[in-house]
């Protein structure tokens, strides 16, 4: 069965370690911004959101890119980056709406998850277990909509809304 990431935002501590074990991993340097996972905070509200790859069934960056560098592995469910076509052109990180997508500026190329392989560093090292990694199932699917309605309506108030 296809795996996927899911993010528990109200169980994340802000500790950045996902990040760190990322670019490690990835780039073999202790680098957050060189991870394919970001942390967002906001520290006046004490909130944290790890943002990953959502690897979207009709995903946007696939969409836009102009070499088709980007396509999708249906044994892993995952999005990748073809790295022998990409131009580095940046369309797929303006055109990915979580944000996902990013450009490493030493190694001049996109990046973004790819799930390790399908063993995600990430979660084996977040203590909180505010990523795991489950079955794609519509159980999880309904989770992971539902933070984000919640992730919303918390924003919302955060700012007068």
């Amino acid at each position: 069965m296809a795996k996927m990431l899911l993010v528990d935002y109200e169980k994340c501590t802000g500790c950045r370690l996902c990040e760190l074990v990322c670019s490690v991993k990835h780039t073999g340097a202790s680098n957050p911004s060189r991870a394919n996972v970001h942390v967002v905070k906001w520290e006046d509200e004490g909130f944290y959101l790890p943002m990953l790859c959502q690897h979207c069934v009709d995903a946007p960056c696939m969409s836009v890119c102009p070499t088709k560098a980007i396509s999708r592995d249906e044994e892993l469910n995952r999005v990748m980056v073809d790295y022998d076509l990409c131009i580095g052109c940046k369309a797929c990180v303006a055109a990915c709406p979580f944000g996902a997508m990013g450009f490493d500026e030493i190694e001049k190329k996109v990046i973004k998850c790819d799930m390790c392989d399908g063993d995600p560093l990430c979660v084996k090292f977040c203590d909180m277990k505010a990523i795991d990694y489950v079955d794609a199932t519509t159980s999880n699917f309904e989770r992971m909509r539902d933070a984000s309605r919640n992730f919303a309506e918390l924003m919302a108030k955060a700012h007068g809304g």
